[in-house]
């Protein structure tokens, strides 16, 4: 019989994560900047054995996005972001959620997680200089958390002598506000860079019509964010520079008047890179991040925090280039992983020690080859895993590329994961599992990249075949006890995701350019230790979606242009079977269908001289309301119109 599964709910730092991006546009595509996420080293874009998808400031510009969930489900097809039982912010990105996607910025893991996931509103998009992202397995470069993939957001390193940028949104339908700047200072041996960002929108009721069939909400909780962040770097010598950064971001929602809840990250870092010869680098680095979250209770004027994660990870990286122009990279790290919370009762600690090593091999002009190995250690249950990867690229014609992969993906079991119990909401005891084993994956892949001129087609698939899956389980009453559920986190075999994509895009010289990208994606249900059938952690992803961005650019006179934008996401129905009464289980079980829906936004940006731009937004310009306000169903009660300014010094 088909049962249900109910949902619950960096480590390195890449080699040059301030490598210069050559602004320069190879034949009106963007294939010259530098990335180096799929392979820890430096490498053009259009030469990246590994296929890497890039977002570029640019990009960002154009979609003004506040935080990488907007910019995400804008530009990338295959992700959506819905919401847990309390409006936590869930992604699903080609059918891994967010414990299998690894976040991180300018390489650095990011402690903490709501439920599951990272605090996305953490993410800001102020300041970034590039988004790079590797699907599929990257295990062997990043270590656990990277089965499903790897987004680096990397942040702007200052160059100008002195850049000052001041940036407001606002929007009145929810009093939706956005105010940041970024202060530059740079000189031959010292810079500066410092990013303050405020964020804020109301809560504001919606209204489902009669007789849903699941859960629905009633409130949509907005909230208020601040985020500070300050880089200083020294370059005492030539091939020789230090960099040092510290961090505070805080936010807050309130559910219930009386009891806000805050959320709070303070994070720090210090990273030295020294090119000790034209052939050989190293790389040093520490880094700090603790993540809390505490409730104020107003009426006593008490915060009471009860949960925080706090990471110190410690790096060393060495790279050699032969002079066949082949490059290896070996690198170790210790992370030392702290977590109270008072659901899990004595705060726990789990130390984390790996090694790796990484060859790239260039045979000739057409063929390379990478392989990488990685070792693995995690102490609170003396887990090890040894990791592969290997990926061949074939350049077979001057605008053709042609490349093959394999990794292993694999997450060891999280602190929260094998020693959680916590009530929720009186529906089940949710228990962690000390005896869990770690979840592995195998990941195939193979793509093909055509570019010439003005035009850019991409076409890749992916198969993924996961054991020992880390998940929550079947509810279950114990014996001798019938009045009570729980929910035990547990392994699950025979988990299976596959699917496809497919880019074009093109550039012209009128000023309009377009891109379109589909995804297909195909989840396999897990089974547990008898052999039954159990749903997919969270709701499904969904099997077809599309995102559209068409953009006319035009300068009109010296002092004045425009840019017309119209970006849209389409994503088709999911079904998923849940419980018809999640306090009485006895009850059964019932498919839901989730419809299918479109979203659209306009965006008309004047250019004003050289340094100013004011942007006029219609999100959701169709005005799309859903029927039903189910938690994966996008949050929104119509037309949104917005207004921004952006000035540069």
């Amino acid at each position: 019989m088909r049962k249900l599964y109910i949902p619950i709910s960096l480590l390195m730092l890449p080699l040059f994560a301030s490598a210069q991006v050559d602004s320069t546009v190879w034949k009106d595509m963007e294939l010259d900047q530098v990335v180096v996420t799929g392979t820890r080293t430096p490498k053009l874009l259009k030469e990246t054995p590994i296929q890497t998808r890039v977002i570029s400031n640019r990009d960002i510009a154009k979609v003004d996005a506040t935080n990488v969930e907007d910019l995400l489900q804008q530009e990338l097809p295959g992700v959506e972001f819905s919401y847990a039982m309390n409006q936590q912010v869930h992604m699903n990105l080609s059918g891994f959620g967010g414990q299998g996607v690894l976040f991180l910025v300018d390489g650095e893991r990011l402690a903490g997680e709501t439920m599951d996931d990272v605090d996305f509103t953490r993410l800001n998009m102020s300041n970034v200089e590039r988004i790079e992202i590797v699907k599929g397995a990257a295990s062997a470069l990043y270590g656990s958390n990277a089965g499903g993939g790897v987004i680096n957001i990397i942040t702007k390193d200052g160059k100008e002598p002195f850049s000052l940028n001041l940036n407001a949104r606002y929007a009145p339908r929810h009093n939706e506000q956005r105010y940041g700047g970024t202060l530059g200072l740079n000189g031959k041996y010292l810079g500066n860079t410092l990013n303050v960002v405020y964020s804020g929108v109301d809560n504001f009721d919606v209204h489902s019509a009669e007789n849903p069939v699941t859960r629905v909400v009633s409130t949509i909780y907005g909230d208020k964010t601040f985020n500070v962040k300050d880089q200083v770097s020294w370059r005492p010598l030539d091939g020789m520079k230090i960099t040092g950064r510290a961090g505070y971001f805080y936010r807050t929602l309130s559910r219930t008047v009386d009891t806000p809840e805050r959320y709070r990250d303070f994070s720090a870092g210090l990273h030295g890179m020294w090119k000790i010869s034209d052939n050989d680098n190293i790389d040093l680095s520490y880094s700090f991040d603790q993540y809390d979250k505490s409730d104020y209770q107003k009426i006593t004027n008490l915060d009471i925090r009860d949960y925080s994660n706090v990471q110190n990870a410690f790096r060393g990286v060495y790279n050699h280039s032969f002079s066949d122009n082949d490059i290896l990279t070996v690198g170790a790290d210790f992370m030392r992983d702290y977590l109270m919370s008072s659901n899990i009762g004595e705060a726990k600690t789990q130390d984390t020690y790996d090694i790796f090593a990484q060859y790239d091999m260039i045979i000739n002009p057409h063929w390379e080859f990478v392989g990488a190995l990685r070792y693995d250690y995690f102490s609170a249950r003396k887990v090890s895993r040894v990791t592969p990867k290997l990926t061949a690229c074939y350049k077979t014609l001057k605008h053709l590329t042609v490349r093959f992969g394999y990794g292993m993906g694999f997450r060891a079991p999280t602190l929260k994961e094998m020693y959680y119990n916590f009530d929720m909401a009186g529906i089940w005891i949710v228990q962690g599992n000390a005896d869990l084993k770690p979840e592995v994956s195998h990941n195939f892949t193979t793509s093909a990249e055509w570019t010439q001129g003005h035009y850019d087609f991409t076409i890749s698939a992916y198969y993924n075949k996961m054991q020992n899956k880390l998940t929550t389980g079947v509810p279950y009453y114990k014996q001798g006890d019938a009045k009570q559920l729980y929910l035990d986190y547990t392994n699950l075999d025979n988990f299976k995701v596959y699917g496809c994509e497919v880019t074009a895009q093109g550039r012209w010289d009128n000023g309009l350019s377009a891109k379109v990208a589909y995804a297909y994606t195909k989840e396999k249900l897990a089974t547990d230790k008898d052999g039954q059938t159990i749903n997919n952690q969270y709701i499904p992803a969904r099997n077809h979606s599309l995102t559209v961005r068409v953009d006319w650019d035009r300068q009109w006179t010296k002092d004045y242009g425009t840019m017309l934008s119209v970006n849209g996401r389409v994503l088709s129905a999911v079904d998923n079977v849940e419980f018809v009464d999640y306090y009485d289980i006895s009850k059964g079980t019932q498919t839901i269908h989730y419809p299918a829906y479109t979203l659209w936004k306009l965006m008309l940006t004047n250019r004003i001289g050289k340094k100013g731009k004011i942007t006029l937004t219609l999100d959701n310009m169709f005005n799309y309301r859903p029927k039903y306000y189910y938690l994966n169903c996008p949050l929104t009660d119509g037309t949104n119109f917005m207004v921004g300014i952006n000035v540069d010094l």
